[in-house]
């Protein structure tokens, strides 16, 4: 079955569809999941919410563009708003950001699951800003749009986010 025809069924309800197209996409949006998330648990949680969002919202989808990008979107924006209903982040002074570091990292001495298990670990309104500059390319008045945040205060959740990884990183001991 083509995109198009397992999109279209999709639009349609088909639960048959609808699982082939978990199955064909659900390793890309959990890896996503994955960095947005402070664990695997909740990780898998929001998969699913974003699976649930996906398929109510998949009439949207008008193919034009990637799909694989539509539902990449939806599933970043599907848990930013958990997070943002959480309400996880601080006003942060702008005054004290401190200087981005470019942090460079030899993956052949700390392991990349040990990378994702630092980033999962930092606070949420940590994580979030880190996850969606360093690794989505988001910039900072995307970043304070999305969260409703300054970008003073998205320019200070990164920087802080950095400093504990980079201190993380420095004590990283086999």
């Amino acid at each position: 079955m083509t995109l198009d025809e397992l999109i279209l069924k999709c639009k349609k309800q088909d639960i048959k569809a609808q699982g082939a197209l978990y199955k064909r996409y659900s390793g890309i949006l959990f890896s996503i999941c994955l960095r947005y998330s402070p664990n695997k648990t909740e990780a898998e949680d929001n998969l699913q919410d974003a699976f649930l969002t996906i398929f109510k919202k998949i009439e949207q989808y008008k193919g034009k563009g990637s799909f694989e990008g539509w539902i990449k979107r939806v599933t970043v924006n599907t848990v930013l708003q958990k997070y943002r209903k959480q309400r996880v982040y601080n006003i942060e002074d702008e005054a004290q950001i401190e200087q981005e570091d470019d942090v460079s990292v030899d993956t052949e001495t700390v392991p990349l699951d040990y990378l994702l298990k630092i980033i999962q670990e930092l606070p949420d309104r940590y994580r979030l800003v880190f996850t969606m500059y360093v690794m989505d390319d988001y910039s900072h008045k995307e970043i304070a749009d999305l969260l409703g945040i300054s970008d003073g205060t998205s320019k200070s959740n990164l920087a802080r986010a950095r400093a504990i990884l980079k201190n993380k990183i420095d004590n990283y001991n086999p």
